[in-house]
């Protein structure tokens, strides 16, 4: 059976209020006491009042204060701890929540953003605090329904907080009002968390003209490490364009640069792929140089220009000069730091594009920024193969057909043998960006494709755009 001990009021050896009830209002401590619940404190089921109300009441693991109905006060100027909001364990990842008063909520809008419906009615004194857990407000908004009862004296719009670390803490105050916040501000984030993230640049590749042309070279490839990024670092990114295939004679055009840069970070630039020679002409300078004309001996086109360290990219290609009967054009250089020169035109064939140099920034192994292959000028006689990394292969004698370069690889064009037709266009550029999943922030524009590889989220952009961390 029970135990019951009934009494109105609990006093100390001091004879100082401990407990008192008086009609339905029930006072715990006295001015400038600290009242603390703590386990075993009473070994009883019940405390009650003379009258058999509950003054505190154990059913189970549940603890009770008061009656329905009853006023629990603390005395003026005492302290409290154990009581208060309730905290609610799960966090709210839903796009949707029904708010129950006097409960705490983390709110997590990382995939979605998420609406609150508040109460439908409410008491006085009645308390709601939502979270951004995550710090993601600032992308997916909270908006709050108010549910027929006033926001701060309105019955609409509904509120909506999109402050990034935002804290809302609100109180029922009446019809008049309604709910009023305490507080709805955002808190800095005190630790902020460092983190690399890894960078690729491949600028467009080079274009060739009509006319025994040689290879295009591959676009300019660099690689970095930005180190301890903070939140709010905006990077801009630039992606280049592939040279376009002319339809007659002279040297093809170098691609576009491709290039990232953010405040407090060394900007990365590289530089587009170098455009063919064709027939006496030499091949142009650039990330990787473009291959001689089929009638040029002379060097091909020099790489790595900018020079930077490591390399951009390889040289092209010499051409076969008069050597007939295939007079074969140089290729175009691969890019890259393992970046090939291109192949040496000869009598019997054009000259291979030099391969291009793997990245596995992605999770796997890829090659970018291959050489175009340089043209024959004989029927019987085969245009240079692409290099890896997508360049394109080059015409063979007679055809008027043309292989372009990959597109978001830099791959060099290939050279075409003679008009009709046109040569081959260089291969997009491509920037590509990898980080920490834990750490990517979800803001970015120009629409990179998203992807995941281990615990990095993976950025490919190809088109120019930004990302904020």
């Amino acid at each position: 059976m029970s135990s019951i001990i009934k009494v109105d009021t609990i006093k100390d050896i001091a004879s100082t209020d401990i407990i008192k009830k008086s009609g339905t209002s029930i006072t715990v401590g006295t001015a400038s006491d600290t009242t603390t619940v703590a386990g075993n404190a009473v070994r009883s089921n019940a405390i009650q009042a003379a009258d058999g109300a509950n003054i505190i009441s154990q059913v189970g693991s549940t603890i009770t204060l008061g009656a329905t109905g009853d006023n629990i006060v603390l005395a003026g100027g005492a302290t409290q701890s154990g009581f208060g909001i309730a905290w609610q364990s799960s966090i709210v990842t839903a796009s949707t929540l029904t708010a129950v008063a006097g409960n705490g909520y983390w709110i997590d809008t990382s995939s979605n953003a998420c609406t609150i419906t508040l109460p439908g009615s409410a008491s006085v004194g009645d308390r709601l605090i939502f979270t951004d857990y995550a710090r993601k407000w600032g992308t997916n908004a909270v908006t709050i329904n108010q549910n027929s009862l006033n926001f701060q004296g309105n019955s609409s719009p509904n509120p909506v907080y999109d402050t990034t670390g935002e804290s809302l803490d609100i109180v029922y105050s009446g019809a008049t009002k309604g709910w009023i916040p305490n507080t709805d501000g955002a808190v800095a984030l005190e630790t902020p968390q460092l983190y690399n993230m890894d960078v690729l640049v491949v600028a467009g590749g080079g274009g060739t003209m009509v006319g025994n042309s040689g290879g295009g070279g591959g676009g300019g490839m660099r690689t970095t490490t930005y180190s301890s990024i903070t939140t709010g670092t905006n990077f801009t990114i630039t992606v280049g364009d592939g040279a376009t295939g002319g339809t007659s004679g002279g040297q093809g055009s170098n691609g576009s640069p491709s290039s990232i840069s953010g405040s407090g970070f060394t900007t990365i630039t590289s530089a587009g792929g170098g455009g063919a020679g064709n027939g006496a002409g030499n091949g142009l300078a650039g990330g990787s140089g473009g291959g001689d004309g089929y009638n040029a001996p002379g060097p091909g086109g020099a790489g790595n220009t900018p020079s930077t360290t490591p390399s951009q990219g390889a040289s092209g290609g010499v051409g076969a000069g008069s050597s007939a009967p295939a007079y074969g054009a140089g290729g175009g250089g691969g890019g890259g730091a393992s970046g090939v020169t291109g192949g040496n035109g000869s009598s019997s064939a054009g000259g291979a594009g030099g391969n291009g140099t793997q990245s596995s920034i992605t999770g796997a192994a890829v090659y970018y920024a291959g050489g175009g292959g340089g043209a024959a000028d004989n029927s019987t006689a085969a245009g240079g193969a692409g290099g890896q990394g997508g360049g394109g292969p080059a015409g063979k004698a007679e055809a008027v057909t043309y292989c372009d370069g990959t597109a978001n690889t830099g791959g060099g064009g290939g050279g075409h043998y003679a008009s009709p037709g046109r040569g081959g266009s260089g291969g997009k550029g491509v920037v590509i960006l990898s980080m920490p999943s834990a750490n990517f922030s979800g803001t970015t524009t120009g629409s990179p494709t998203e992807a995941t590889s281990g615990g990095n989220k993976i950025l490919t952009f190809t088109g120019s755009g930004s990302y904020t961390s």
